[in-house]
């Protein structure tokens, strides 16, 4: 069983799934292949260089992947409640977790068949999202939601921090205490 599975691969679910590893979680993130920041053009990101989005996108998968989070490109097609936690279900198979994170960016259509309460978009463009509190959890135990998906920017950066934060809200439950990851030069 994961600690955490992310359904979603693009800046907010890799740096999810970074946050997580790094903290020593059993971490599984999904990528359907289709992140807009695929399509992107990226010049306003703190610290990178312009870059393009598919770049942007294996380099952060990359960095989570370096940490032990473990990158599966299957499109999820259900989430099931069970007696030992949440069932993440692919067309290929199905995966266990403790906690579950939607960072599916600017589809909340799973979230909705799943019966989590959506309403509508705050984003141009961006039709429904997650209804989620300053945390990013949802109405049910252990699915938490981030990103574009939670009501963010669709703004790579910002996505990215959400995907972060919300992270180490999970992390912070899972371990018992406030989790912080701070590194230092060696």
């Amino acid at each position: 069983m994961y600690d955490i599975a992310i359904i979603g691969a693009g800046p907010a679910g890799a740096s999810a799934a970074l946050f997580a590893a790094k903290a020593g979680k059993r971490v599984i993130f999904f990528d359907s292949g289709k992140s807009i920041t695929a399509k992107a053009w990226v010049e306003n990101h703190y610290g990178v260089k312009e870059t393009e989005g598919p770049e942007l996108l294996k380099t952060g998968q990359s960095q989570a992947t370096k940490f032990g989070a473990e990158l599966v490109k299957e499109n999820v097609t259900s989430l099931q409640e069970g007696e030992n936690g949440l069932t993440v279900e692919t067309e290929q198979r199905s995966y266990e977790a403790t906690h579950v994170i939607f960072a599916t960016g600017m589809s909340a259509k799973l979230a909705e068949s799943f019966g989590l309460s959506v309403i509508d978009g705050t984003e141009p463009r961006v039709a429904k999202i997650i209804e989620v509190n300053d945390e990013g959890r949802t109405d049910r135990p252990n699915v938490w939601a981030a990103g574009t998906v939670a009501g963010v920017s669709v703004h790579t950066i910002i996505t990215a921090g959400d995907g972060a934060k919300v992270a180490i809200n999970v992390i912070s439950e899972l371990n018992g205490e406030r989790y912080v990851d701070h590194d230092i030069l060696k």
